[in-house]
C-alpha cells in the first residue's frame, strides 16, 4: 500500500510511478479517407501512444512536473496562498519571448528561477542553438510573421 505524506492534512502527491491507462490505436484521416499522409505527418510509432516500455520511465518522464507541483503545495501550506501565484506570475513573464523569432533567446531568468542555473544538462551543450545549420535572414522571418 502506497504511504501518503500530509502537512497539515492535506496530501501531497504521490512518488509512486503512475502509468497511464492504455488508449485506444487511432489513425489519423487525411485526404484519401483512412489512409495516412505520411509525407506530411511522418511516420507514426503505435508503441509509443500503447504504453512506456518501462514501469519508471513515466515517472521519469513527469518527474519535474511532480516536483514542482509538490513544492507549490508546501509553499502554499507554509507561506500562504500568494506565494505560489507570484512564482507562476514570475515564471510566466520570464518564459515570454523577448527577442526576433529567428534569434536564439537564453532565458536565462526563467532558468534561474527553476534552478536549472546550477546544473548541466544535456540540453546545456548538445542543443546549442548556435551550433545550427540554418542561416535565417531576420528581414525574411519578420515578414513572414
Amino acid at each position: 500500500m502506497a504511504a501518503r505524506y500530509s502537512l497539515e492534512g492535506k496530501e501531497l502527491p504521490s512518488l509512486l510511478p503512475k502509468q497511464k491507462p492504455l488508449s485506444e490505436t487511432k489513425v489519423k484521416e487525411g485526404h484519401y479517407g483512412p489512409v495516412p499522409d505520411t509525407l506530411r505527418q511522418g511516420f507514426s510509432s503505435v508503441q509509443n501512444d500503447l504504453s512506456c516500455s518501462h514501469p519508471l520511465e513515466y515517472s521519469e518522464r513527469n518527474y519535474l512536473q511532480v516536483q514542482d507541483k509538490r513544492d507549490m503545495m508546501m509553499l502554499r501550506d507554509i507561506q500562504g496562498l500568494h506565494a505560489p501565484l507570484k512564482l507562476q506570475l514570475e515564471r510566466s513573464l520570464a518564459s515570454q519571448k523577448q527577442r526576433l523569432p529567428c534569434l536564439p533567446s537564453s532565458m536565462v531568468a526563467l532558468e534561474t528561477l527553476l534552478g536549472f542555473d546550477t546544473t548541466i544538462d544535456f540540453d546545456d551543450f548538445l542543443n546549442d542553438p548556435y551550433d545550427s545549420e540554418i542561416a535565417r535572414d531576420v528581414h525574411s522571418v519578420m515578414e513572414n510573421q
